[in-house]
């Protein structure tokens, strides 16, 4: 076994099994995507840790999100394998890898273009054909393949994304980090009936994606 396989066995068994994700399919596109080629060079000893990993290549600072709040995710969002999913400030790509795994097509946006780029590289040097990558701003989602039955948000929003919202299937559901209030809460959003019904569904703390942040308040 590679130190990188050994290492990605150690992230499932210690960080995301213990974290109750219990889906077969989740832990197996985590054992098999190899999160280091994610991740820069400098900092692949870095790439299983349990931390949010800095893998920006311009000005803005963009991340994978941990191990675990990954999992935990994907388990939240029940994607099925017929299912259209989007995925939301993708950085370089590594979510919208695993998604690619339990999903039929996954649509991926990344406000940093060079990040993106990336992503797109790093996606086809791996034969992970069902993935479309672009650059985005994070808070406009896609609309050219909307609506979607799943919508992934790689990081916190800190503001209800309404634009993301409105490219939602009826049935269809988004799962990301809210830190509209304290403390931040991974949320599920459920389109049904054209209403949305917002649940928290754990305590849990992410990078807040550019385009989504809180307007910053006048202060004299």
């Amino acid at each position: 076994m590679s130190g990188f396989s050994t290492a990605r066995q150690k992230m499932v068994d210690g960080q995301v099994r213990t974290n109750d994700v219990t889906d077969r399919r989740i832990l197996d596109a985590m054992l098999t995507v190899p999160r280091e080629a994610f991740v820069p060079a400098s900092r692949q000893a870095l790439a299983y840790l349990d931390l949010d990993l800095d893998v920006s290549e311009g000005a803005a600072k963009r991340f994978l999100i941990k191990p675990q709040l990954t999992g935990k995710l994907l388990q939240a969002a029940e994607i099925g394998e017929g299912d259209s999913v989007l995925v939301v400030g993708c950085a370089s790509g590594y979510l919208a890898a695993l998604a690619a795994r339990l999903a039929r097509q996954v649509t991926a946006t990344e406000c940093d273009s060079a990040l993106a780029a990336k992503a797109k590289e790093t996606l086809a040097a791996l034969g992970i054909a069902n993935v479309t990558c672009k650059a985005a701003p994070c808070a406009d989602g896609d609309a050219s393949a909307a609506p979607y039955d799943v919508i992934l948000v790689n990081g916190a929003v800190e503001v209800t994304p309404e634009g993301l919202l409105g490219q939602l299937k009826e049935g269809g559901r988004l799962v990301g980090v809210s830190a509209e209030s304290r403390p931040p809460r991974a949320m599920i959003v459920t389109h049904t009936h054209g209403e949305f019904g917002h649940r928290a569904l754990f305590d849990a703390a992410a990078p807040v994606l550019p385009g989504l942040e809180r307007a910053a308040a006048f202060v004299f």
